[in-house]
């Protein structure tokens, strides 16, 4: 515990120094920004419109939380001067690539403000759940800290920043109507979420659903389950009646089709929670998509 929280204290110091630095408009004109995945570079842009050229870190697919930065990627992050981060201990492997980056940059801590729902591992109850962003009314949150700190930055783009937000906004309570409209079609007993690793926790509270559990009891989907956590698992699908697994594109399924057949549930792939593919290619398109995929799965 004592060592846990001196890491973060040591990263909330470093995290304050970056912020303090101001960044800088590059010799195009244009604003830079760096952000760490693909679903922040979509609400960056959104906020930003044509004021800021918008790049993601981690490429699409690539597991946020057990990325490792090569040094070109070491590099980007040394050459920026304004890096959008989701924060609440999600990006992992952060603080040591800051540290070996150097340089100063801007630092947007778009979680900021928000308060997270504890975790269901007790190990990680202290740092709690960072996928804030599933619930698209959180992420409305996210949009006004891009937006403030964009101000900030460039204070001559403060208009178009703010009038921006203010119509992502209005879509994203679109989103927030409409996932609620097709969450209406699903008979509530059957409301019941099973995923490879703890990451829906906010939508479900926001959509009335109930978590069973998660191939992965964590909120890193890098851990590794252990044997009696896939039993304990297997008997809560048997005692929730959960008809389904559902798993996030790129997941190794192996672990969560060997519950399936100790079960007999299905399991659905596909969904997209950080970075985008072809079925959809933004944050609002991403949403849409898992809805969808949850839905047809259980109603």
């Amino acid at each position: 515990m004592r060592r846990r929280l001196l890491t973060l204290l040591l990263m909330a110091m470093h995290l304050t120094a970056c912020q303090a630095q101001p960044a800088t408009v590059q010799n195009d004109g244009v604003l830079h920004v760096l952000t760490t995945t693909g679903f922040l570079a979509d609400l960056t842009r959104q906020v930003a419109g044509e004021r800021a050229v918008v790049e993601s870190l981690i490429p699409a697919g690539a597991d946020p939380h057990a990325f490792e930065p090569a040094p070109q990627d070491v590099a980007r992050i040394a050459g920026s001067s304004v890096l959008v981060i989701n924060g609440a201990g999600f990006e992992e492997w952060l603080n040591k690539t800051l540290e070996n980056a150097g340089g100063s940059r801007t630092l947007i801590v778009a979680s900021q403000g928000l308060t997270a729902r504890p975790a269901e591992n007790p190990a990680e109850h202290l740092q709690g759940d960072p996928h804030f962003w599933l619930d698209p009314v959180l992420a409305k949150t996210y949009v006004n800290n891009i937006r403030d700190s964009l101000s900030q930055v460039d204070p001559a783009g403060e208009a178009v920043y703010a009038a921006n937000a203010a119509a992502y906004q209005q879509k994203l309570d679109e989103l927030d109507a409409w996932i609620r409209s097709q969450v209406d079609t699903i008979p509530p007993a059957r409301r019941l979420l099973v995923t490879n690793h703890e990451s829906f926790g906010y939508f479900a509270d926001r959509y009335g659903f109930t978590v069973v559990g998660a191939v992965v009891p964590s909120v890193s989907s890098s851990a590794s389950p252990s044997a009696q956590d896939l039993a304990r698992l297997i008997d809560l699908i048997r005692q929730s009646g959960a008809p389904a697994i559902f798993l996030e594109s790129g997941t190794n399924p192996q672990l969560a089709d060997q519950v399936a057949r100790d079960t007999g549930i299905r399991v659905v792939t596909g969904l997209l929670t950080h970075s985008f593919g072809p079925e959809a290619q933004d944050y609002i398109a991403m949403l849409k998509l898992d809805t969808q995929l949850i839905v047809d799965a259980l109603k």
